[in-house]
């Protein structure tokens, strides 16, 4: 499928709003739907992510004024739970969903390896989007779909959560007033520890199901693994890669894409903006320490990452231990830190400097409002009532960083972003 080839300046004209919108934080698609107009949804990929969130879809139905109409799903099984969740219509296919005109907007909870596909097919076939994190499984991918965005006019959400979160927004205004200094790095991580890997414990093998079996038990293994779109490598019937494949490199990044992204996308609106920015650098280390199943991914891993601005990120992700680092933003005069309200306090040599910027504080909270959560978000754009919390600019740049630590963790290489020519280099 050939693409349109969008420069990021061209993009990011695309995609700013007017001074006057953003004032009261409004961000109006091309397309946006009447304030008493019902959202019609289809929602795509209803495993354990896809299943949660149709039932969310249906359980805010009268308050958000929105149904949903139909389910897609390759395992049968899957299907007719899900039809019956949403009293809809179900489609083993995602196209025959994608081709009925009463669908204003799709969730898309598929693996990784089909996100940009089916969010580039259905904004093709005049859908907005709300897809599901990581944005892509490529770094080509994230591009390709960061530029159809702009191309079809539609609205794209990804769905990493912190970027709802409003810690994380005002912290960005805090730093941009330069109530810290110059901000110079960052840190955070995102850990789990069960005595059995959440990765197979969440992700059960059903063993009575597969490609060759009939009634609620069959599953269409070739559209799964996608391989007549060059999506992911035509193997025989795996149930583990199915079942269980956040562990395998053809369709996800580990616990980088599945929970880093996570930390990465707020940290990025914090430092620089709404949009994000692209990394300079990025490497990454770790192993598989201790859950040596088969899987491919690693059950430890750090990431670094430095970015134009000057500043750098350290991450971590591990299956083995769940003591963390905090969020926490340092900047010359003070540090920042996450959760909850962020707090802030002078460090070093720079009281004076930091109680200047903080009402002549020593240290300060920022109060934080409530916010809707990411669905919500993602209606009320619609509706032209805010701007999204994770826009296809902010997803893009966080894909970007996560898939270069991805692929220098496996390659053994720090690996670099051409900004001009947009794609991974090592020198």
């Amino acid at each position: 499928m050939t693409m349109p080839e969008t420069s990021r300046r061209n993009f990011l004209k695309t995609t700013t709003v007017s001074a006057a919108a953003l004032a009261v934080g409004n961000f109006t698609p091309s397309s946006a739907l009447g304030a008493n107009d019902r959202i019609h949804f289809g929602v795509i990929g209803c495993g354990g992510m896809g299943t949660g969130h149709l039932g969310s879809l249906v359980k805010r139905s009268e308050a958000d004024n929105i149904k949903v109409l139909a389910v897609s799903d390759v395992y049968q099984r899957r299907l007719t739970r899900a039809k019956g969740i949403c009293q809809g219509d179900g489609y083993l296919d995602y196209r025959k969903l994608l081709e009925r005109k009463d669908i204003d907007a799709v969730l898309i909870a598929t693996p990784d390896h089909w996100h940009a596909k089916i969010s580039i097919d259905a904004m093709e076939a005049g859908k907005h989007v709300y897809v599901e994190k990581p944005m892509t499984h490529t770094v080509e991918q994230a591009i390709k779909l960061r530029d159809a965005v702009t191309h079809s006019k539609k609205v794209l959400q990804v769905g990493p959560n912190g970027t709802a979160n409003d810690s994380f927004w005002q912290a960005h205004d805090a730093i941009k007033a330069g109530r810290i200094g110059k901000v110079t790095w960052a840190h955070g991580s995102y850990n789990r520890n069960a005595r059995l890997c959440l990765f197979n414990e969440h992700q059960k093998v059903d063993p009575t199901a597969g490609p060759d079996k009939a009634g609620e038990d069959y599953i269409d293994w070739d559209m799964w693994l996608g391989h007549q779109w060059g999506l992911a490598p035509k193997i025989p019937w795996t149930p583990d890669h199915f079942f269980r494949f956040r562990k395998y490199w053809p369709y996800n990044g580990g616990v980088a894409t599945d929970l880093l992204y996570h930390k990465l996308a707020p940290l990025l609106i914090a430092i620089a903006g709404p949009n994000g920015e692209y990394p300079r650098r990025v490497s990454a280390i770790g192993g598989l320490y201790i859950e040596k199943d088969g899987r491919d991914i690693p059950d430890t891993f750090l990431l670094t990452a430095d970015y134009p601005s000057d500043w750098s990120i350290f991450l971590v992700s591990t299956l083995t231990n769940d003591a963390g680092l905090p969020d926490r933003i340092y900047g010359k005069h003070g540090t920042m830190e996450l959760g909850g309200e962020p707090s802030l306090r002078w460090n070093g040599d720079f009281k004076e400097e930091f109680k200047a910027k903080n009402d002549g504080k020593e240290e300060v909270r920022l109060a934080i409002k409530p916010r809707r959560d990411l669905e919500g978000n993602f209606i009320d754009v619609l509706r032209g009532k805010d701007q999204l919390a994770c826009n296809a600019d902010l997803g893009c740049a966080t894909m970007v960083a996560i898939k270069m630590a991805v692929e220098s963790f496996r390659q053994s290489k720090t690996l670099l972003w051409n900004a001009k020519e947009e794609r991974v280099t090592t020198s």
